[in-house]
């Protein structure tokens, strides 16, 4: 699947990402793949599973797309990938 981050709390190492008009999807920092942290507005891909408290992501990762839509990015040049942190 795929989303954006809605959330992100850095001293709880956790966070939600958006899930349209359902539950927000909860991503904990274990579940990382090639970063430390999520940016809020990034967008990423992920596998999604149920526990006992919702809805969980899994195998998070950075997605890179060319032309992305983002109201976030607006007209600002694209930033250099920097292993471990979202930009």
């Amino acid at each position: 699947m795929q989303t954006v981050v809605k959330k992100w709390f850095r001293d709880k190492d956790s966070g939600f990402l958006d899930n349209g008009g359902g539950p927000d999807i909860m991503v904990r920092k274990a579940e990382l793949v090639n970063c430390q942290f999520l940016k809020v507005g990034a967008t990423v891909e992920f596998e999604c599973h149920t526990g006992k408290q919702g809805l969980i992501a899994k195998n998070v990762k950075l997605s890179h797309q060319k032309g992305s839509n983002s109201p976030h990015k607006g007209n600002r040049s694209p930033k250099a990938f920097r292993f471990g942190v979202m930009t």
